[in-house]
């Protein structure tokens, strides 16, 4: 019994006549009847009676035909569910991120839009390190990574979401805070003792603070160690040294605690969403779609110039695409914008960039 037998039956319950249900299948009337006789004969059970007046169901066919219906509706199903799960609107999204992207306002945004774009999505959170985000990806218990910028393993790739500041974190009493409101440099940090994180914590903050004090001519002294960023502060405002953290920590409010940013050019950090080369593409054009409605994301790419992901970035809403253009500053030409307002869709029909970068705009 194939499911095509299921179809020929339930058309001909439906129609009463097979002529009719004939055109209804868009086939001709005998093969139509010699599949019906051979369903029947694989059920053992006669499903209509005939005369030379009319059709009907038997008992055993109107049983059959409810039961049929069952099937085709869960061979439907089954292959909705496989749609949605390839286009990333079904399944299990696992994403590992540092403790410091919470924070920043728009990254719980745009997990919060991804929520209420694609509530039949089961997200999975799992807090650790950069490293640990990393490791994850590579052996596949995460599928999306948001962490802070470290040497990646070529089989992932990057793509940068977010900048922000470095400051300095002070304790109130600390001679500095007096007239550094706009700004202070590393440099004047040089004789205090750090707290920050282990080196074997893997935090990529931990590279980038030993990289900016050694362009600033001196090697940071660390006192004290701890893992988490609010203990870091927790202990700046005890007195026992000073601390370097991302902008988005000054949101955390503790008594005894001053920040200062830090004006030294390289002082910024980044947030990046990572995956694995050979992921399907389908989760991360989904978040991207939510990083642009939040206009979150930088835009670019960390291992090239060009926002793609193999070519392709998919952008949401007219202002937030003339906004990436104005940003990413290498927009060539662009032509002809054709509004669909039967489809309430924009087109744009034509887009040049610079090779190997390709920009397909759908809202």
């Amino acid at each position: 019994m194939e499911l095509r037998h299921l179809r020929y039956f339930i058309a001909v319950a439906e129609e009463l006549h097979f002529g009719r249900a004939a055109q209804v299948l868009g086939i001709s009337q005998p093969p139509l009847s010699q599949q019906i006789q051979a369903l029947e004969q694989q059920v053992g059970a006669r499903l209509f009676e005939r005369t030379n007046r009319r059709v009907e169901l038997s008992e055993a066919g109107r049983l059959f035909l409810h039961e049929a219906r069952l099937v085709l509706a869960q061979v439907d199903k089954a292959a909705d569910v496989a749609r949605r799960a390839h286009m990333g609107e079904l399944g299990e999204l696992k994403i590992g991120f540092t403790s410091s992207a919470p924070i920043n306002a728009s990254i719980p945004q745009a997990i919060h839009a991804f929520r209420q774009a694609f509530p039949a999505v089961h997200l999975t959170l799992r807090e650790m390190s950069s490293t640990q985000v990393a490791e994850a990806l590579v052996d596949e218990s995460i599928q999306v990574g948001l962490m802070r910028p470290l040497p990646l393993p070529d089989s992932l790739s990057a793509v940068e979401l977010m900048r922000e500041p470095l400051v300095a974190v002070l304790n109130t009493g600390h001679p500095l805070t007096a007239g550094s409101e706009h700004g202070l440099h590393l440099a004047q940090l040089a004789e205090e003792p750090f707290v920050f994180f282990p080196r074997s914590y893997g935090s990529g903050l931990y590279a980038q603070l030993l990289d900016l004090a050694r362009d600033a001519g001196f090697s940071p002294r660390f006192a004290q160690e701890a893992g988490e960023a609010m203990t870091i502060i927790g202990l700046v405002a005890a007195g026992l040294g000073v601390s370097v953290l991302p902008a988005s920590y000054q949101r955390i409010r503790i008594d005894g605690v001053v920040y200062r940013t830090l004006l030294d050019p390289a002082a910024v950090s980044a947030v990046w969403l990572v995956q694995r080369k050979v992921c399907s593409r389908q989760w991360r054009k989904r978040l991207w779609r939510c990083w642009w409605r939040t206009g979150l994301s930088q835009g670019r790419s960390v291992k090239r110039r060009f926002p793609v992901a193999s070519g392709l970035v998919v952008a949401s809403g007219l202002a937030t695409f003339t906004a990436f253009c104005h940003r990413l500053g290498r927009l060539h030409t662009l032509t002809r914008l054709r509004v669909n307002r039967q489809h309430q869709r924009r087109k744009i029909s034509e887009v040049f960039t610079p090779p190997k970068a390709k920009l397909l705009f759908i809202t």
